[in-house]
């Protein structure tokens, strides 16, 4: 790489990147060791597993990498939402409606080849997550209706619809299951290597992250969206943005990444449409998204650790005993943690610039 201030900057997000990853995983190795005490477990059993079933083998690996492919994408539309100041709380509301209308799409392209029906399933869910977060948007600019409140409520909404879709017009031929027919071969992520779980998606979600922390970094649009997230007042009046415009854009692409994620998850993991389609995807992509300090490459690395616990509590549980839901509460913590940090971080630069 050559040695310009570009390349130089790249290098330092990078090494920032790697070093705040190790931070996260020696702060919820921590986490969970003292949790596991307090419940009585035995630590060291209980962490090897958990290790095992995150990278300990080819399939581990694996598993870790797909599951952080949709926390990495609903992060990156939480990311987006809140540098431009928007409380999106419905990247899970999105994310459905994006894998619903990726399965539509599939029952209606049919037999088509690979290369026309896939872009077209994955543009069809990005754009009903859009959609979907457009509703939140036209609440806010008509009605002055808070996002946190419309985001959440469209949540449940989108859930409902799915579980329609799956015991109706998606439903299976045979009327026994309340799930969509499973996709054909022709409809499917390709596999990065062959064996492997590991689908295009995760490719499709380092792009997009080097793609939007460029854009958020190097272009007018950008800027315009970060200033709105900073100060939309001074934003209007003294750079002349127009807020409502920005705002709009940005719940559209918040919208359409959480949309996406749905479609890749569909096209790439389930193959079929289901009830409880997500584990909550869209709510752990805000703690993703929070960790990473809203930074796009940043959380590439907390979807990854995310991944890894998750993957990790299933073999924590079978074959430690330990409940896998130690792992939520040690995200919990960590969350909490980051937020009291950066809380401590505003007050001694308050009291820095009083010293002054």
């Amino acid at each position: 790489m050559s040695n310009t201030p570009a390349s130089r900057d790249v290098a330092r997000t990078i090494g920032a990147v790697a070093a705040r990853g190790a931070v996260f995983v020696l702060a919820s190795f921590t986490v969970l060791a003292l949790l596991l005490l307090a419940t009585g477990h035995e630590p060291g059993r209980a962490l090897s597993a958990l290790a095992s079933g995150a990278v300990g083998s080819g399939y581990a690996i694996s598993s870790s990498i797909i599951r952080a492919v949709p926390l990495a994408l609903a992060g990156l539309a939480v990311a987006v939402a809140f540098r431009a100041g928007l409380l999106n709380i419905g990247a899970e509301g999105q994310l459905l409606i994006g894998a619903c209308v990726a399965c539509a799409t599939g029952a209606i392209t049919g037999n088509a080849p690979r290369l026309l029906a896939l872009p077209l399933m994955l543009v069809a869910g990005s754009l009903a997550g859009a959609g979907w977060a457009f509703i939140a948007a036209e609440l806010r600019r008509r009605f002055g209706v808070l996002e946190v409140i419309s985001t959440i409520m469209l949540n449940f909404i989108a859930l409902s619809i799915t579980s329609w879709l799956v015991r109706g017009p998606l439903q299976e031929p045979t009327h026994t299951y309340p799930q969509s027919p499973m996709l054909p071969v022709s409809q499917q992520l390709p596999m990065l290597l062959p064996g492997s779980r590991v689908h295009l998606g995760a490719v499709i979600a380092v792009v997009l992250a080097v793609g939007l922390w460029w854009w958020l970094k190097s272009t007018a649009s950008g800027f315009r969206l970060r200033a709105i997230g900073a100060n939309p007042s001074a934003a209007a009046s003294a750079a002349r943005i127009s807020v409502p415009r920005t705002v709009l854009q940005a719940f559209l692409l918040s919208g359409a990444l959480a949309g996406l994620a749905g479609s890749v998850e569909f096209t790439g993991v389930t193959y079929a449409l289901f009830d409880n389609f997500s584990p909550g995807y869209g709510y752990t992509a805000i703690a993703v998204a929070l960790l990473a300090r809203l930074n796009p490459l940043w959380v590439l690395g907390t979807a990854l650790m995310f991944g890894a616990l998750e993957a990790g509590a299933a073999a924590m549980q079978r074959d430690a005993a330990v409940p896998s839901v130690v792992v939520s509460v040690v995200e919990a913590a960590l969350i909490l943690m980051v937020v009291a940090a950066d809380r401590l971080q505003s007050r001694a630069a308050s009291r820095a610039e009083v010293g002054t």
